[in-house]
């Protein structure tokens, strides 16, 4: 090991087949390098990590974590607050810090967070297809919801059209909790201010059919995706309530906890948030005025790994449990599981099938092992997966090198 270990080179990668991904390299002399992955506004997060995220970080000795989060976290105006482009530069530099720490330590991520409490973690199935999300191509609004649907994984075509059968597919492989949105198309009628009986019959089918059919057999989440004023998701969840949903996830938007506290006092079922938050200080107000049952965020997004053991330690400190989030990509589903894998309190972790089995593969060398409902640990070192030789050659893969 160099007598001076310094970061000397950062890379940020792109593909226009996934136009809403961006993935960070951090690379120091002793030729080791870490990797950290994060979403959405790319543009805006590979500025922030090629330009004051490189200025600062080059040169540094890269096993000072929290120091560089601190002083990173303070370029320019102050990035602690909010989901930003720049917080989410800021989580996948983090994330590729602690990567490139375990690595050099030769121990997988857990055991430097402390150890595992746990030998696996059981996951669901967020119900979205191929095109969902970060893998889609254009902005998504309230109510969009696309789909192919002949695909074997079409899960949000078939939540909407089949649950039935979509349960059972889910039961066969493993999977005994389940999450979908069947609220979200009404949202476009009165951008969220109201729902009508209709409407919440018609939400709420999914939920009797799999529940009437199955039983006890399979946990049923509701997610909201902040869409609707108070009262909306009030009626929202009394209309589900017969059906003992596992949890609701970001029922109104994350602006007014004193809102958020009305809600989750309207209903006994869970309230689960927020993967729309950013660091400690909007989680503490959050926990403070017990505004949420569960605590969800994703790595990516809230501040990296250093955020999210902060939040997650918080967290048990009210006895709430955590549960991070995954629509995001396959870098931070291995650290999502390294984290779910480590954390006393964690619930259960979120996946989705439709992209574990198709392009999460053509990314990373390995997906993380997720078998009969349960993600597992793994001995490799760091997060646990690398971008794959197949992704870095591909002609459409753009970097961007900054060297010291």
């Amino acid at each position: 090991m160099p007598r001076n270990l310094l970061i000397e080179q950062i890379t940020t990668i792109r593909n226009p087949s996934y136009p809403k991904i961006i993935w960070v390299l951090i690379k120091t002399n002793d030729g080791l390098e870490g990797i950290g992955e994060t979403s959405y506004d790319p543009t805006t997060v590979e500025a922030f990590i090629m330009g004051e995220g490189s200025n600062y970080l080059l040169g540094k000795d890269p096993s000072k974590i929290d120091l560089h989060w601190e002083k990173l976290s303070k370029v320019g105006a102050h990035i602690k607050i909010g989901n930003s482009g720049e917080m989410r530069g800021l989580s996948a530099i983090d994330m590729a810090l602690w990567d490139l720490k375990a690595k050099r330590l030769k121990v997988p991520l857990y055991d430097l967070l402390g150890g595992l409490s746990r030998e696996k973690i059981k996951v669901y199935n967020t119900c979205a297809g191929y095109s969902y999300g970060v893998n889609r191509a254009g902005s998504k609004l309230p109510g969009d919801i696309d789909y192919q649907k002949d695909q074997p994984y079409e899960d949000q075509y078939a939540f909407m059209n089949d649950p039935i059968a979509l349960a059972e597919s889910l039961l066969e492989d493993g999977f005994t909790a389940m999450k979908i949105w069947p609220f979200d198309q009404f949202v476009p009628n009165n951008d969220g201010n109201m729902i009508d009986l209709v409407e919440l019959e018609e939400g709420s089918e999914p939920f009797r059919l799999i529940r009437e059919k199955l039983k006890s057999k399979m946990e049923v989440m509701l997610e909201l995706h902040s869409f609707w004023n108070l009262p909306s998701a009030i009626r929202i969840a009394k209309s589900v309530e017969p059906y003992n949903p596992f949890w609701i996830e970001d029922p109104i938007p994350m602006d007014n906890f004193d809102t958020l506290y009305q809600f989750k006092k309207s209903t006994f079922i869970p309230t689960t948030a927020s993967e729309t938050l950013a660091s400690r200080w909007q989680f503490r107000e959050m926990f403070e005025k017990r505004a949420a049952t569960i605590c969800m965020f994703d790595i990516s997004w809230v501040g990296g790994v250093s955020e999210a053991k902060k939040i997650s330690t918080m967290a048990e400190s009210y006895n709430i449990p955590i549960a991070t989030h995954d629509c995001v990509g396959p870098v931070t589903l291995a650290f999502s599981i390294q984290l779910s894998l480590n954390v006393p309190n964690t619930i259960i972790q979120e996946t989705v099938r439709a992209f574990n089995n198709t392009w999460y593969q053509k990314i990373v060398s390995k997906v993380p092992k997720i078998e009969n409902g349960y993600a597992y640990a793994s001995d490799d070192f760091g997060c646990g997966v690398n971008l794959s030789d197949e992704f870095l050659s591909n002609k459409d893969t753009e970097k961007k090198v900054i060297v010291l």
